[in-house]
């Protein structure tokens, strides 16, 4: 059973007093369940990249100070209303965390440390781009601070691709950064790498691979298929027939071809765009696809605690007011038990561990095998889909229309 982390401090000021909706907030992070994840997101890049919808703004020196300086405080807010709850993971996110300085970048870890009992152990990891890091001590810095785990995001080792995508570095720049972090002892570093971009063939994709395997040898990636983002500039550029994107079946050939690659060469497939070495998986984003509580910090950040989820404003302005006058988290949708179980199938789905059938008997009071007989029955003939040891697992075909897949399980 879930415990409570105790009474939530009162958010409401003596000359408004209103009944706090964030009084006895219970956790998912009792006895035999796992600690909350921590996650920050710092909104500042060097430049906006063409294909990018996530909330992020130019990084200038003021902005930045007024920023560090609200969400130091904005963490020392919810450690005390948690009541110094255990974390297990701290994740600093964005936006571009490395343009921070590290002076910055301490501030915001020693706070987290203060204001949470973080493991000892705590997987912290800091996503980075190759134009924004600095020399090898500067990547042993980052390891003094308790940062234990890299993510670079590379995107292509083409420079072709990389222009037009928007990215302010280089191949080399990317090849220079990892071998850096490794001078410095950091030994879990993952690469964020885009495929069906446009140009772009299956052969070359596979190359790709086999170089970042074969010559980087990362810990871990992250592979993520392009998607056209509504009113980025990319997306208007495909629009308007600028821009060519490869024929959906070579983007299916690539996605199945290069799992199949990675996982030859000891890279398991983990989740939908995930691949790591073994020991190597990322606890924090596992974490959000087990349904396990995170607390998300800083502008635009989202939070699911309990049964209640939030976010934050995404305007500074905004962000800052609402972290002074403690209102921040009072806004929520209160999720009810069947969309929480409705989430967790959804999610579940997305790796490769599967989805299990005990959930939808929770959720529906139905046998899965039996109410859906058809359909299971079709995803298993056409190789989408598979059941064993009390789970539905998609293949990895099937993870290519793995919304298509979901939608029809749960409608």
């Amino acid at each position: 059973m879930p415990r409570f982390f105790g009474e939530v401090e009162a958010l409401t000021r003596p000359k408004a007093p209103a009944p706090n909706p964030l009084d006895s907030l219970a956790l998912k992070t009792g006895p035999g369940e796992k600690k909350l994840l921590l996650y920050v997101h710092v909104p500042f890049c060097r430049q906006k990249c063409a294909y990018c919808a996530f909330h992020s703004q130019v990084y200038n020196q003021v902005t930045a100070a007024w920023y560090v300086k609200t969400l130091v405080a904005e963490i020392g807010l919810w450690g005390r209303r948690l009541n110094r709850p255990k974390a297990e993971t701290l994740y600093l996110g964005g936006g571009t965390p490395s343009l921070l300085s590290l002076a910055d970048l301490n501030r915001i870890v020693s706070a987290a440390r203060q204001s949470f009992d973080l493991d000892r152990d705590a997987e912290i990891t800091m996503e980075a781009n190759p134009d924004s890091v600095g020399d090898a001590g500067w990547f042993a810095s980052l390891a003094s601070l308790g940062v234990n785990r890299l993510s670079l995001g590379v995107q292509s080792l083409s420079d072709e691709h990389l222009a037009r995508l928007g990215r302010p570095h280089s191949a080399a720049q990317a090849t220079s950064a990892l071998a850096l972090a490794r001078r410095a002892g950091l030994a879990n570093v993952g690469l964020d790498l885009i495929w069906g971009l446009p140009g772009q063939r299956l052969q070359d994709w596979l190359g790709q691979l086999r170089t970042v395997v074969k010559e980087l040898a990362p810990q871990h990636l992250s592979c993520y298929g392009l998607t056209q983002e509504e009113g980025t500039p990319f997306t208007r550029r495909i629009q308007a027939g600028e821009l060519t994107l490869p024929p959906e079946d070579e983007q299916a050939r690539m996605y199945v071809l290069g799992a199949e690659y990675l996982e030859s060469e000891g890279l398991l497939h983990y989740e939908i765009s995930n691949f790591a070495r073994l020991g190597f998986a990322s606890r924090h984003n596992s974490g959000y696809w087990e349904g396990r509580d995170y607390l998300g910090l800083g502008p635009s950040a989202v939070s699911t605690l309990g049964t209640r989820r939030f976010a934050n404003a995404r305007a500074m302005e905004d962000y800052d007011a609402a972290v002074r006058q403690e209102t921040t988290g009072r806004d929520f949708e209160a999720l009810d038990p069947a969309t929480l179980l409705r989430e967790r199938l959804m999610l579940g789905l997305r790796t490769t561990r599967g989805a299990l059938l005990s959930d939808y008997l929770a959720l529906t009071g139905k046998a899965l095998l039996a109410d859906k007989k058809a359909l299971i029955q079709a995803l298993r003939q056409n190789g989408l889909a598979r059941v064993n040891q009390g789970r539905l697992r998609l293949t990895k075909n099937g993870m290519l229309v793995s919304s298509a897949i979901i939608s029809r399980i749960l409608d």
